[in-house]
Formats: structure tokens, sequence, C-alpha cells
């Protein structure tokens, strides 16, 4: 167990140096999360007097939503890196060494982690500067990351997944334009759920998008909803493990093939 982990530490460490090197990345990937969180948080503002989001300001109300779908959409892009890694014969090289072939796998998603926990607290911190409120205050900010990370571990296992069966860029980038729009819109991102139909409610419930959504705003709140974090975090948990297991399944499935 510890060589797998400490084999699994060398491939994330090996990516972090990656994505240490250019600084420009990781600007670029919050310009999305930075258009959503100040161009809708003021084009909707109003929304909230509708009633049913818990609170008065709309940005608070959003900032969780904009950490989730960040997390979502970065993550759902890692099946791309592998596929990389694939085609100019660097994963191939690996299968030579000792590696601990769940490392091969779980340092691409340990990456991902560290990344989408970073940029969740840089979204939440901007939010703050834009007039953002947390009662919940670090608790429930800690709470909202550990969930965006769980959400990103879950879409970037399935997508190293998906990288290792398809093996084609068009097949990653059509299913992931196919469920990046559906994902988030039936969720509470934008809207309270009491002013959504009935039939998005629950499909809603399913979504686990949606979960980490639940999770995140509940433990931010002022008085935090306990169920309803452990039970969506550990429904996170529990699809985040198996996600992980499909992928170093997958990934032994590919070693066959070579």
């Amino acid at each position: 167990m510890s060589a797998t982990l400490l084999d699994t530490w060398y491939m994330t460490r090996r990516q972090l140096v990656v994505f240490a090197r250019q600084p420009a990345y990781a600007v670029i990937t919050l310009i999305q999360p930075v258009i959503w969180l100040f161009l809708f948080g003021s084009l909707f503002r109003k929304v909230v007097e509708l009633g049913g989001f818990g609170t008065t300001s709309y940005l608070d109300y959003l900032v969780p939503g904009v950490v989730v779908m960040s997390a979502l959409s970065s993550n759902m892009w890692a099946g791309m890196g592998t596929l990389e890694e694939i085609q100019r014969g660097t994963l191939n090289r690996f299968l030579t060494t000792p590696v601990s072939r769940a490392a091969l796998m779980n340092g691409n998603v340990v990456n991902n982690g560290l990344v989408t926990a970073l940029q969740s607290v840089v979204i939440v911190l901007l939010g703050l500067l834009g007039g953002a409120d947390y009662p919940g205050g670090i608790g429930g900010v800690t709470v909202l990351v550990v969930a965006s990370v769980l959400l990103g571990t879950v879409f970037g296992a399935l997508s190293n997944a998906l990288g290792m069966l398809v093996r084609e860029r068009e097949s990653i980038i059509g299913i992931n334009t196919f469920l990046l729009l559906p994902l988030t819109f039936l969720s509470s991102a934008f809207m309270a759920p009491s002013q959504t139909p009935s039939w998005m409610r629950h499909i809603a419930d399913f979504n686990p998008l949606d979960w980490a959504m639940v999770a995140g705003r509940s433990a931010m709140s002022a008085h935090p909803d306990w169920g309803d974090v452990l039970g969506r975090g550990g429904a996170l948990l529990g699809l985040a493990v198996a996600a992980v297991w499909l992928s170093i399944r997958t990934f032994r499935s590919y070693q066959r093939s070579v």
C-alpha cells in the first residue's frame, strides 16, 4: 500500500510541475467562473425576491453553484490528458517500469483534485470580494471545497475511463458537451428548487452536481442541515470510490490490449 501511495504522489507531482510551469492556464480556467459569478450574479440579482433561496443576496446563493460547476467543467476534460499520453506513447513507456498501475490513473485524479481545491478557494475569495456572505464560516467553505473535489474526482475518473475506451478526442468532446449543460441546468445551480418544475426537482435528486451544491450551500448557511450535508457528501464519496475503481479497471483492460 505504501508503495502505491508513493507512486501516486510521484505521478501527481509530475503533473503538478507541469501545472506550475503554466500559470497562464490557471488564470484562463478562472475566466468562465468569474463570468458566471459576476455577470450572472448582477443580471439575476433580483431573482431572490421570488423566495426560496434562503438568502437575500443572489451572489451568496450563486457562489457554491459556480464552485461546483467549475469543478465539473475542469475535471470532465481529464480524459483528454490521458488520451494525449496514450498518443504520445508516454503511458506505454510507464508500463515498462515497476510503478503501480493504480498510481498511473490515480495520479491524474489527485492532481485534478488539488487543482480543483485551489480553484474553489479562489472563487470563494472572489465572491467574498464581490460582497458575498458566508455565515457557515471556514467550516462551511471547507465542506464546499471537499464536495467540489469529490465531484471532480467522480467526473475526472470517469473521463479517464472514457479516454481509455474511446481513444478519440472527438468522442470525448462530444460526450462532455452533451452532458455539461443538462447536468448544470437540471440542478439548483442558478434557481432555487422551489421555483423550478417538479420534474426538474426529481431529476436533480439524482444529479451528483446537485448533491455537491446542496451539501456546500447547507454547510455555508447560518443553520446547516447536517443530515443533507452528510447524506449528499456520503453519496458523493461512494460515487467517487466507484468511479476511481472503474478507471483502474479500465486501465488494466487497456494494459492487456497493448
